[in-house]
C-alpha cells in the first residue's frame, strides 16, 4: 500500500476502484503491466505509473525510517484508520502517525483560521475548547500545527486535557514551523501528529491545501475561528461543505480584516454561526456531561478566589469583548476611580485583565 501510495495517480478514488477490483494494493502492483486485462479502461499513462520500480524502493527506504522512528503506518482499511475519512472519495491510502490518539474517537472536531490571529481570535479559541472540554469531554481537537488559530487550538486542547491531532503538510522527519516543536513534543503525549506524506518532503504550498482535506474529513465538524476573505481556512471550511460535514464559524465585526471570511461563510449559509462552545454543542445534538450553567451561576462562581468587586470588574469587563474605558467602568460598577485604577493594576498583575490601546481594559481568559 505504502509502494502504490507513491504513483503519483491524480484521481485517488479511480485507484481505490482499482485496488478493490484486482483484490489488494500487492495484487495491483504484481499484475500492473497488464492491467488492461483486468481493467480496460485503465490508461498506458496509469500503466507505466503502476510499473515504475522506484515505488517499491521508495516504499521500502521508507519502512526502514518508520521503523526506526517510531512511526505507525496507517493503511486503508486498517482498524485505526480514520473512519471519517475513509468515506471521502480522495482519502490517501496511508497514513504516517505518532502519539497516541484515537482517530477514530466518538466526537472529534477541526478548528482552523488564520495565521494572523488577534487576541480576539485566540481567546474565542481558546475559550470554545476549554468549554468543550467541560460539555463533552475526551472530544479530538485537529488541526495543522500553524501559525495563528491552529496552534492556539492544539494548545487550548493540552491545556484543558483533551487529546489534539496536527496534520502536517510534510513528512513527519520535521516539524513546522520549528517554533511549534514544543508544542508538538506535548501533543505526542495526548494526541499526536499525522501525515500522508513520506519523510524528506518539504513544505510546500501545494501540500498544505492538500493536506486541508485530511483536516475537513477526519471531523465531526469544521468550526473557523478567524478568517481573511481568502486563506487555507475558507479552503478546508469548503472541503468539509464537500464532504457534507458541518461547519461553523464564530461572527466578527463586519471591518475587521480577519472576520471577513467568517462573515461571509454565515451570510452564505456556508457555515453556521455560533459564539460559543454551547450553540455547537447544541447545533451538534451531542450530549453533554456537564449543563450550561445560568448567567447568574458564571458571576457567582467566575473565580471564587477573587472579592465581590474584582469579580465585579470580570464581569463587566466580559460583556464586551473590545474592552471598557475607566471611566466607563466608573460609571458601570458605581466605584471611586482612585479606588478602582489600584483594583485594576493588582489584577492586571494577577493576570486577570489586560490593558489596551485607547485606556481600555479586557477580560483575559483563565
Amino acid at each position: 500500500m505504502l509502494a502504490l501510495s507513491r504513483a503519483q495517480v491524480p484521481q485517488l478514488a479511480f485507484l481505490r476502484r482499482l485496488i478493490e477490483e484486482v483484490g489488494s494494493a500487492k495484487e495491483l502492483l504484481e499484475n500492473a503491466s497488464h492491467i488492461q486485462d483486468i481493467v480496460p479502461d485503465a490508461t498506458p499513462k496509469l500503466v507505466s505509473l503502476l510499473t515504475d520500480r522506484s515505488l517499491v524502493e521508495l516504499a521500502e527506504r521508507e519502512m526502514e525510517f518508520i521503523e526506526k522512528n517510531n512511526i505507525k503506518l496507517i493503511c486503508m482499511g486498517d482498524e485505526a484508520y480514520p473512519c471519517r475519512l475513509s468515506e471521502c472519495d480522495d482519502a490517501p491510502l496511508v497514513l504516517h502517525s505518532m502519539g497516541n490518539a484515537d482517530l477514530n474517537a466518538r466526537h472529534i472536531v477541526s478548528i482552523v483560521g488564520t495565521r494572523h490571529a488577534s487576541e480576539y481570535g485566540k481567546e474565542l479559541c481558546a475559550n470554545f475548547v476549554a468549554d468543550l472540554a467541560k460539555f463533552v469531554p475526551g472530544t479530538l481537537i485537529v488541526s495543522g500545527l500553524a501559525y495563528g488559530i491552529d496552534v492556539c487550538a492544539h494548545r487550548a486542547a493540552l491545556n484543558a486535557g483533551l487529546p489534539t491531532v496536527g496534520v502536517l503538510a510534510h513528512g513527519l522527519d520535521r516539524i513546522y514551523p520549528s517554533v511549534h516543536r514544543s508544542t508538538a513534543k506535548s501533543m505526542l503525549e495526548k494526541g499526536g501528529l499525522l501525515s500522508e506524506f513520506m519523510s524528506g518532503t518539504e513544505p510546500f504550498k501545494q501540500f498544505f491545501v492538500q493536506r486541508n482535506r485530511i483536516v475537513a474529513g477526519m471531523s465531526d465538524a469544521t468550526v473557523v475561528v478567524e478568517s481573511a476573505s481568502k486563506g487555507g481556512s475558507l479552503i478546508t471550511a469548503s472541503i468539509a461543505q464537500s464532504y457534507s460535514r458541518d461547519c461553523f464559524a464564530f461572527p466578527g465585526r463586519v471591518n475587521d480584516q480577519y472576520s471577513c471570511g467568517c462573515n461571509e461563510l454565515v451570510s452564505r449559509n456556508k457555515a453556521a454561526l455560533i459564539t460559543s462552545a454551547w450553540d455547537f454543542v447544541e447545533a451538534m445534538n451531542w450530549e453533554v456531561a456537564t449543563k450550561k450553567k445560568s448567567a447568574d451561576e458564571l458571576q457567582t462562581e467566575l473565580f471564587p478566589e477573587l472579592t465581590p468587586e474584582e469579580n465585579a470588574v470580570i464581569t463587566a469587563l466580559r460583556a464586551d469583548s473590545d474592552g471598557m474605558q475607566v471611566n466607563q467602568l466608573v460609571v458601570r460598577l458605581n466605584i471611586p476611580i482612585n479606588k478602582l485604577l489600584p483594583l485594576l493594576f493588582e489584577m492586571e498583575m494577577k493576570g486577570y485583565v489586560k490593558a489596551v490601546a485607547g485606556g481600555c481594559y479586557r477580560a483575559m481568559m483563565r
